[in-house]
């Protein structure tokens, strides 16, 4: 290739896409795909959280509104929602206690141990399934940037096998070869950022929707002993 073939069409992303080596094409399809996967999981937690945390205000809001927790709680029987979850799970264990009959101390204290490990268990699988898909980003967002720079340096070497063909080190015979190792840096780049960012957000709104679930547990948890207390 010689200088007068050079020109700004030569550096367009289709043409060092026709022009790259078949190992770069294939790090490029791979990075590709990575980063769609990336941007299809950060789409469903966009939506997915925005969901989680309206339903909980407005469960919320039924459970601070003075009703019966065991008529909020069969409204709430069919959701699919963590907070309605755990508090059927509490009143479960609520309504069992008391088909066996009067609650003394003893069962009492006994009652709080099993409401408190059934609520745990359940906030632990629940934040399990809102973290979900959080891996995948952490996988893309460490691993494009290397796969991008292999593509790189295959790229690299086909540069200077360029030269010792041509036995010639002009820009004309390297820019085109280097370009097209570039480009595969820059779409490693292109999809391990956003997912780098993503993950970090979602890291932090699922740790927050985590401690959204222990604190709404702990005040269950508070609001059956006071209802035992008073022995209702």
């Amino acid at each position: 290739m010689d200088a007068q073939t050079i020109s700004a069409d030569t550096f367009s992303l289709l043409t060092l896409w026709g022009n790259a080596d078949w190992v770069v094409k294939g790090v490029m399809i791979f990075l590709a795909l990575a980063s769609l996967w990336s941007w299809a999981v950060i789409i469903d937690k966009l939506f997915r959280f925005s969901a989680l945390n309206a339903e909980a205000n407005r469960f919320e809001d039924k459970v601070g509104s003075g009703r019966p927790l065991e008529e909020v709680g069969q409204e709430s029987s069919s959701s699919k929602h963590p907070l309605p979850k755990l508090l059927n799970a509490a009143l479960r264990e609520w309504k069992e206690a008391r088909s066996r009959g009067a609650i003394g101390d003893t069962q009492t204290a006994l009652l709080i141990q099993r409401i408190d490990r059934v609520l745990d268990s359940n906030i632990a699988r629940e934040s399990q399934k809102v973290e979900d898909g959080l891996g995948s980003l952490a996988i893309v967002a460490t691993a494009s940037p290397f796969v991008g720079l292999f593509g790189t340096v295959w790229g690299i070497m086909h540069a200077f096998q360029n030269i010792a063909i041509e036995k010639n080190t002009s820009l004309a015979v390297v820019a085109p070869a280097i370009a097209e190792a570039l480009f595969a840096t820059a779409i490693g780049l292109a999809a391990a950022i956003p997912a780098y960012i993503a993950y970090n957000k979602f890291s932090t709104d699922a740790g927050k929707f985590g401690a959204r679930l222990e604190g709404f547990a702990d005040d269950l948890s508070t609001a059956i002993q006071r209802r035992l207390a008073e022995k209702i």
